[in-house]
């Protein structure tokens, strides 16, 4: 099998490849994500990955804080943005100003817009237009590729 594996081959089948990591700030080795990372967050945010609904223990997190990138620890949603969306995954309404990058996704035979971490690329989920205002987004977040740290 390829150094990609099976993530990598099913991604390059249904369009969807990870971009090179020299095109954002934070850089490692596939080597030096999976050391760094779970499987299951290395799955997530580096093979475009999809945790199982309902299985994040960020959906009941409701504490006020921020939501991190499990990659590289750059915030990306703050607390008062969460909402419950049904979906099963947590969901916010807007990201902190430039966390975030979309990329259009192809993948599985359908067009999505990809949201991806600004620093490392690390893929986090999916963004839809059926969220609450003040945006009308719904950025629906895999909680593997996320963290929370609380406010103090």
């Amino acid at each position: 099998m390829s150094k990609t594996g099976l993530g990598g081959l099913t991604a390059r089948l249904f369009g969807k490849s990870h971009e090179s990591d020299e095109s954002y700030p934070v850089r490692r080795t596939e080597a030096e994500w999976r050391a760094t990372l779970s499987p299951d967050q290395f799955r997530v945010l580096r093979q475009h990955g999809t945790e199982a609904p309902g299985s994040s223990p960020l959906n009941e997190e409701h504490r006020p804080g921020t939501f991190h990138c499990a990659g590289c620890g750059k915030p990306l949603f703050e607390s008062d943005a969460k909402f419950e969306s049904g979906s099963g995954w947590p969901s916010f309404w807007e990201p902190i100003p430039e966390a975030v990058g979309t990329t259009e996704d192809r993948s599985f035979f359908m067009v999505r817009i990809e949201v991806h971490c600004a620093d490392c690329g690390g893929h986090l989920g999916h963004v839809f237009d059926d969220g609450p205002q003040p945006t009308g987004l719904r950025y629906c977040m895999n909680g593997a590729a996320l963290s929370f740290e609380p406010k103090a």
